[in-house]
């Protein structure tokens, strides 16, 4: 059968696939959060704002990806463990204790996996800011250079750990006693299940960059550590790490 010609001057074959080409886009377009309703939450547990701007991150990390995972990934994590805790002692527990708790009890995976990635992402958040990365320097300096020999060693090593994470996970910086190492976890899993002290995170599950970089993660990570580690967060953290 022809195509028709149809008012705009496409056929009809042109105008179909641009309608589905429109349609895929809505699909994948960023979401944009308000601040004010990413700050409202039902239950014990609330959204933490961001420490910046929407938009603060870009070119390394936009404005869109964070929009998708702050507002809608790291919220969807909240809603469901208010939901999931609701009626239960957890409810008035802290969020590491819901963690902590949890990890250890049977049949309670899905609250664990939900309080340990809202605790995770919040932390991951505030582990960057604009202008931020490359070789610090403080005391969070002369303690990667004690524990890996420089920063470049240690970047080699964190970025191996985010690579070689298969699947969804995170690669850490932990301090395992006085003792500085780089761990990667998968899924919700965090170091401090395992007595060691988060001190940096990276997420590499793929909502955190497929928008940006598709199957790109060592672009990401990369970029991520060269541009946006907010190393007075991590200097903060590492004086609490014998806390």
């Amino acid at each position: 059968m022809e195509d028709r010609v149809i008012a705009s001057g496409f056929t009809r074959r042109e105008f179909m696939r641009a309608s589905l080409a429109g349609c895929t886009l809505l699909a994948l377009s960023p979401a944009v959060v308000p601040a004010e309703a990413s700050a409202q939450a039902k239950g014990p547990f609330e959204l933490p704002p961001l420490p910046y701007a929407q938009n603060a991150l870009s070119p390394v990390i936009s404005a869109g990806t964070v929009g998708f995972h702050y507002g809608r990934h790291h919220r969807g994590y909240l809603d469901n463990l208010n939901g999931l805790v609701e009626g239960t002692p957890y409810e008035k527990m802290s969020l590491e204790g819901v963690i902590r708790a949890s990890a250890s009890s049977p049949g309670q995976t899905a609250v664990f996996n939900n309080a340990a990635q809202v605790w995770n992402h919040t932390f991951y958040w505030n582990g960057m800011k604009p202008g931020g990365g490359g070789k610090p320097g403080g005391e969070i300096g002369k303690a990667i250079e004690k524990a890996f020999g420089s920063y470049e060693n240690f970047r080699k090593e964190f970025l191996a750990a985010a690579l070689g994470q298969f699947g969804s996970g995170w690669a850490w910086l932990v301090a395992d006693g006085s003792a500085l190492r780089v761990v990667k976890t998968a899924n919700a899993e965090n170091p401090f299940t395992q007595r060691l002290r988060p001190l940096l995170t990276i997420d590499v599950w793929e909502h955190a960059y497929y928008l940006d970089y598709q199957n790109r993660r060592k672009d990401f990570v990369e970029a991520s550590l060269d541009r946006l580690v907010n190393w007075a967060f991590v200097e903060g953290n590492l004086g609490k790490a014998g806390g």
